[in-house]
């Protein structure tokens, strides 16, 4: 294994012991409730349960990225125990986290000139950036380099598909994702809009789907025609949801069904309170590999 860091930020949204196991390192964002700041920590500070209930009941939901300062001081740690960085952020298409890290990467290239501190923009979001990760942690694993790593990073970042749904519009259309018009017409007439991450990643309403177990079944569809080799497709899927466990188990189950030589069963993950913070409730999103992102 090299002598360097493999890091990410908690809106990779896999678990503390899931990214301990693999030995990534990472570093938390943060969020507000009615103004009370919290560590978006994996449900430690808030769970989950207790934050969309807090949202549903009123209270206003903010969120916060990591400073040039906590960058800095993370890298630098790194840095000290004399190993180099390859660092993942969340998509520039949804945060400007990515800048920040590469502030930090700038100011610390002038103190530690023989260390190599690489920042890659995931392009990806919640456990579709987790699956990256873990395909990184593989590749470090399995004897690559930093460079390596790097140059693969930058390659295939958008072969990681993202495609979601949300049985409740509330949070989406007061963030702006979804028109008051729209949400409200979806409402009514119980349509669960499907989005994607596109190949900027920034996310992009794609589909109307009328009725929750219909939009299930679609969303398992956009798996058999965009995931690798189709339904001969032997890598891993994670899924993520803000509160709605059945219905993720439930996507969980047709993909395993449909898809045999899958490695491993599908892993189910919490969306973080970052993510969820813009979600709010009711959110399953399924993340595979595929071909490469173009619109």
């Amino acid at each position: 294994m090299g002598e360097y860091v493999l890091s990410c930020c908690s809106t990779a949204d896999l678990s503390k012991e899931y990214l301990t196991k693999r030995d990534i390192r990472y570093l938390c964002f943060h969020f507000a409730l009615n103004q009370q700041e919290y560590i978006d920590d994996f449900g430690a500070c808030v769970s989950p349960h207790e934050l969309y209930r807090r949202m549903l009941e009123g209270e206003e939901a903010k969120t916060s990225q990591v400073s040039v300062g906590e960058y800095t001081e993370f890298f630098e740690g790194a840095l000290k125990e004399g190993k180099d960085i390859m660092h993942v952020t969340l998509s520039t298409g949804i945060s400007g986290t990515y800048n920040s890290a590469c502030v930090a990467r700038d100011m610390l290239a002038e103190n530690y000139p023989d260390r190599k501190i690489y920042v890659v923009d995931s392009l990806g979001a919640s456990s579709g950036y987790g699956l990256l990760m873990h395909a990184l942690a593989d590749m470090r694993d399995s004897g690559a380099e930093i460079d390596e790593l790097y140059k693969w990073a930058l390659e295939h970042r958008r072969n990681v598909h993202h495609w979601f749904f949300s049985s409740d519009l509330t949070f989406y259309i007061k963030g702006g994702r979804v028109s008051k018009t729209a949400g409200f017409i979806g409402s009514v007439m119980g349509i669960c809009p499907l989005l994607n991450v596109d190949y900027e990643g920034k996310l992009i309403p794609r589909e109307k789907v009328r009725t929750k177990s219909k939009t299930i079944k679609r969303i398992v569809e956009k798996m058999e025609q965009n995931a690798q080799d189709g339904l001969d497709y032997s890598g891993k899927c994670f899924i993520s949801h803000s509160d709605c466990l059945e219905d993720a188990k439930e996507v969980a189950r047709l993909v395993e069904e449909k898809f045999k030589k899958l490695d491993g069963k599908v892993e189910i993950f919490p969306i973080g309170a970052v993510i969820g913070s813009h979600t709010g409730p009711g959110t399953v999103a399924l993340f595979f590999w595929g071909n490469e992102r173009n619109n």
